[in-house]
């Protein structure tokens, strides 16, 4: 079945089938050649409404270059035939009129049981576009129906949709009824139990394949209040979206939140207690399902498939988090789920060995590596080769921890005799020296960044994990030319798409063979999520933007919608508990004030590289950003 939902198919004035949008090829498209043509009526015991109807529609379809082998209206005349008539109908129209008594004629001809198989076409006018949901929003629109107590607002419809659309938004906005304004004193303040699409004639839905799709200037009735979603030439998708783990960290309460806020219809699995997450994230989740364990993929897996069974086909699988991208993965190939990365491909983002294949199909240089699995002598072989010092890391694995530095034979002899049960699964690098920079983007279905930030980090990360260091790195006002290139090309490189991603690159410190020239950037790793902590929260102001929106707009959209403003550089300085400071935190806001853009403690599982207490900080000017790391690090 094919059901385009419109207020009418026709703009006003018109007498044939409107080309906004697309909507006259759409249908024309989806027809057999000469079709038998069934109207459903609004007003079943009207002949002379219907009679009108029947002939206005007949003149569209003509003038729309349609070719018909009959063309009915069933009404109350022709009720006992409904069966037969829908049987032999290619296209159905489901007539507009009074929403009530189309709704009660519908009952009576047992219409949602004859189209519960029908394989042809369904096109909703107005009151039968609004009918076709499977609970009904049926506001008031004849004089007296806005003040009877015993009018119902909600009917059992169809089951067609879940969508509620408010039709005829020129018609509505303005409009007085029983001596209130129709749309802002009664529909409006009805959205705080259900949320509603309204649009103008030319904008239509169109549902086809359990995938359910606006095209046209759109707006949804939300909280009391109304939005444009969509402009004329757009499309909107309705979606379902499964966010694992969405309250840790609990910034990305705000991905969910924008995803909401786009349409996108929002489903957790977590194994947090319900009460424990926070109000804006329950406010944004259509369901949550709690599990016992997330490490524990059979309940996971579940919770899945009882999402997918109640809300239908499964759109997308994330988590935005490292620590799940592998199951992640699998749960996208299990649901047969398209818009991520698979099982077959995790290796690729994971494995810091097989990352290495891809650098080289993009022609990105990067650091020589050798397999801690060769062996001892074959290691102490490579040091020799690049020289000392060099990095052994696990092949998968995120962060700076488990990461050493090996400065000479002895180092390395103590490595394998320190972890004799797993230096297996280590990689061994040459060092290199330069400023670690990461190229951050949200990425599009065509593997084009629609958002684009690079963070500078003055002191490695391994150095302030295993040293104990503050940690101060900021985000730049603009992506360098050179670094966007490279990273556009590791991005096509790796075959990333629909996705937030950071990614790490070294910016050479001095010329090196093989490698490049100083100021050039070598590929460190690849993370097929946002960079941890608050570093999301540094592009915001840094852009003075909405980077988890922007993410939202390429998962609803596949563009960006949500635009940018002052571009400043944004200090981040992590301070540690263990540490005295000459500065207190009074002195701190008391001298940066309005600048400081976060003040807030770092989660415990992700203090040991990012430290314990965050202050953050917009500046104009290089000078100010480190005159800031300079203050809030000053040692007692």
């Amino acid at each position: 079945m094919t059901l385009f939902l419109t207020g009418s198919p026709c703009r006003k004035g018109q007498g044939y089938f409107t080309e906004d949008n697309g909507f006259a090829q759409a249908v024309r498209s989806r027809l057999p050649r000469n079709p038998a043509i069934l109207l459903v009526s609004a007003a079943p015991d009207d002949p002379d409404y219907n009679k009108w109807v029947k002939e206005s529609m007949q003149e569209c379809v003509d003038n729309s270059s349609i070719r018909y082998r009959s063309f009915t209206m069933l009404d109350r005349s022709l009720a006992p035939r409904a069966k037969e008539l829908i049987e032999g109908a290619d296209l159905v129209f489901l007539c507009g009129g009074h929403v009530p008594t189309q709704n009660r004629f519908f009952h009576e001809l047992r219409l949602k049981d004859l189209l519960k198989d029908y394989d042809g076409v369904i096109i909703g006018c107005s009151a039968g576009s609004m009918n076709c949901a499977r609970k009904v929003y049926s506001h008031p629109e004849l004089p007296g129906e806005s003040i009877d107590p015993d009018y119902r607002l909600e009917l059992d419809g169809l089951g067609l949709t879940e969508i509620n659309i408010v039709p005829h938004l020129e018609d509505i906005s303005g409009a007085m009824l029983d001596g209130r304004r129709l749309m802002e004193d009664i529909i409006i303040p009805e959205s705080r139990q259900r949320a509603f699409y309204t649009f103008r004639d030319g904008t239509y839905i169109l549902c086809e394949n359990g995938r359910e799709t606006i095209f046209g200037e759109a707006y949804i009735i939300e909280n009391c209040r109304m939005r444009k979603i969509c402009d004329d030439g757009q499309t909107y998708r309705f979606m379902n979206f499964i966010f694992i783990s969405p309250h840790f960290p609990k910034t990305y309460s705000a991905f969910c939140k924008n995803l909401r806020n786009n349409g996108v219809n929002v489903l957790g699995i977590a194994d947090a207690p319900y009460n424990e997450i926070s109000e804006e994230l329950r406010s944004s989740l259509t369901e949550y399902y709690r599990v016992e364990n997330l490490e524990d993929y059979n309940q996971v897996y579940r919770a899945v498939a009882f999402f997918a069974f109640k809300y239908g086909k499964i759109d997308w699988i994330e988590s935005n988090n490292e620590y799940w991208l592998e199951q992640d993965a699998r749960l996208r190939t299990d649901f047969n789920i398209t818009t991520g990365i698979k099982s077959d491909r995790i290796a690729s983002i994971k494995e810091k060995s097989e990352m290495k294949k891809y650098y080289a199909l993009g022609n990105i240089p990067t650091a020589r590596q050798i397999k801690a699995a060769e062996g001892l002598e074959k290691v102490k072989e490579f040091a020799r080769m690049t020289g000392y010092p060099i990095i052994a890391k696990p092949d998968n694995g995120v962060g700076a921890d488990g990461t050493f530095k090996l400065c000479s034979e002895a180092d390395i002899e103590e490595f394998f005799a320190t972890h004799p049960g797993n230096w297996q699964l280590f990689v061994v690098e040459e060092f290199i020296t330069g400023e670690l920079t990461s190229y951050d983007a949200v990425i599009n279905s065509k593997g084009e960044p629609i958002f684009e930030n690079s963070c500078i980090f003055p002191t490695p990360i391994m150095d302030v994990v295993h040293g104990n260091l503050d940690n101060c790195y900021y985000a730049d006002k603009k992506v360098p030319a050179k670094l966007s290139e490279i990273g556009r090309r590791t991005v096509k490189a790796f075959g990333i798409t629909c996705r937030f991603v950071h990614l790490e690159f070294f910016k050479l410190d001095r010329d090196r063979e093989g490698l490049g020239a100083k100021g050039d950037y070598v590929g460190l790793e690849v993370n097929m999520r946002p960079a941890g902590g608050y570093t999301p929260d540094m592009m915001d102001f840094a852009h003075s933007t909405d980077v988890y929106r922007i993410w939202a707009d390429m998962v609803a959209f596949d563009e960006c919608r949500t635009g940018q403003g002052e571009q400043f550089y944004c200090a981040y300085v992590g301070r540690r508990d263990v540490h005295s400071y000459e500065h207190t935190h009074e002195e701190i806001v008391a001298r940066y004030g309005s600048r400081l853009a976060m003040c807030d403690r770092m989660p415990e599982a992700l203090s040991s590289a990012l430290g314990d207490t965050v202050y953050m900080a917009k500046f104009g000017t290089k000078t100010e950003l480190k005159e800031f790391f300079g203050f809030v690090t000053a040692a007692r």
